[in-house]
């Protein structure tokens, strides 16, 4: 019991902490904005909803504190544990300061590459059946699906060998759609179904239609820099801990799984 109260206590401080994030604390400043019990809130341009939420969870933070919640072996371990995050995150953030902005050439490149995505972009209407499908059945289903009528027949096809699965009807852009199933999706014609990978199981759609929403080189141009700078970003983290690796004495204990 005591546990799951403090569990619950946990989530409620990450709700509110996420309020917080909102006011945007000026670095370096400590203007004060209220006193709870003593102790001071300090907050730049916080919104009257968002200090309620600060003064809320200093509120609980004071009542764990007081009930001995911090030495909590538990708490403490959770504690020890979001600071490491924080602080392994804080020094990719700061890594990742450095990566230069995509140049037009790499816009336009991209924007040439992925014509599904832009040029002959459309907005896809499916059925769906997400499969939870053992392995050696993937290839029976593809070939089943390749000559089937319809998404019935094959829902039919599954329940007769005691498939699980769910249906469902999307909607989908084409940026929605993963990348690796957007370019068999935007060859097929309305009425074709594809079976695709979706661990731990497959999905299989049916196209219903296809409506053509094209993006031009200049409507793309933001949301490719954005991708194109997060992807980079992606890039140097990886290389950096790939480095720290390397440069690194790792051992390990015991019979450890690697």
């Amino acid at each position: 019991m005591r546990r799951a109260c403090q569990l619950a206590a946990l989530a409620l401080l990450a709700a509110l902490s996420g309020c917080e994030r909102a006011s945007a604390f000026k670095p370096g400043t400590q203007v004060v904005v209220a006193r709870v019990n003593g102790v001071e809130i300090s907050a730049r341009d916080a919104t009257t909803q968002a200090l309620e939420k600060i003064i809320d969870r200093e509120l609980l933070v004071q009542k764990a504190l007081a009930a001995g919640l911090d030495r909590d072996p538990q708490v403490a371990q959770s504690i020890d544990q979001a600071r490491r995050h924080l602080l392994a995150q804080a020094y990719l953030d700061r890594a990742a300061a450095a990566v230069p902005r995509s140049t037009p050439e790499e816009v336009r490149a991209f924007y040439a590459e992925n014509p599904a995505l832009f040029a002959e972009r459309r907005i896809y209407r499916l059925r769906e059946l997400a499969v939870s499908a053992p392995a050696e059945l993937v290839d029976v289903l593809r070939a089943e699906a390749a000559h089937a009528a319809d998404l019935d027949a094959v829902a039919a096809w599954l329940e007769a060998r005691g498939a699980r699965f769910t249906g469902a009807n999307l909607t989908q852009p084409a940026e929605q759609v993963p990348l690796s199933q957007l370019p068999e999706l935007s060859r097929m014609k309305v009425g074709d179904i594809a079976v695709f990978a979706a661990p731990p199981g497959v999905s299989v759609v049916q196209l219903l239609q296809a409506q053509e929403a094209p993006l031009s080189e200049q409507q793309a141009a933001p949301l490719i820099d954005q991708f194109l700078a997060a992807r980079k970003r992606m890039e140097l983290a990886a290389a950096e801990v790939r480095r720290l690796r390397d440069g690194a004495r790792i051992e390990y204990v015991g019979d450890i799984k690697r």
